[in-house]
């Protein structure tokens, strides 16, 4: 958007030269000692959470510029999802790799929110307290961890 409110539409891209990309995000979603025990030993009543919520991740990098509208498509040639139990919270790492015009930062960020979200979806029943307000959960520290560009391709 410039000053006077308009659209300036989406950034072309045309003219870059097609390279490797990676780039690697993460975040946390804090939780009760109940709820990661809970993760840890497999015992959700909606099923594995780290398992379901692999599938949230890959499904939001895939769909990015659906979400973002000043995202480009963009060829996903490789994207991983790992899940480290920490003593306060589950930890949701996504590495996100293409060889195009434009960088993946985007799609690593919504690959990790779209995979805590859903984890505390899963976990509401454990989270909420006797009033249904969530005293423990919380998205925290997303952010890019690393990107890297490659040469132009040959």
């Amino acid at each position: 958007m410039v000053m006077d409110g308009s659209w300036t539409g989406i950034v072309d891209v045309g003219s870059k030269p097609v390279v490797a990309r990676e780039a690697v995000a993460t975040g946390v979603l804090t939780l009760s000692p109940e709820g990661l025990d809970v993760v840890a030993n497999g015992r959700s009543p909606k099923g594995d959470v780290r398992e379901a919520s692999t599938v949230a991740s890959i499904q939001a990098v895939k769909e990015t510029p659906r979400t973002l509208p000043h995202c480009h498509p963009v060829p996903i040639e490789g994207c991983t999802v790992d899940w480290e139990v920490e003593k306060a919270g589950l930890r949701c790492t996504v590495s996100v790799r293409t060889h195009w015009t434009t960088g993946v930062e985007m799609e690593a960020l919504c690959g990790v929110s779209a995979g805590l979200l859903c984890a505390w979806d899963m976990l509401k029943p454990i989270e909420k307290d006797s009033e249904g307000q969530y005293p423990n959960a919380r998205v925290q520290d997303v952010h890019v961890v690393r990107k890297s560009k490659g040469d132009p391709q040959d």
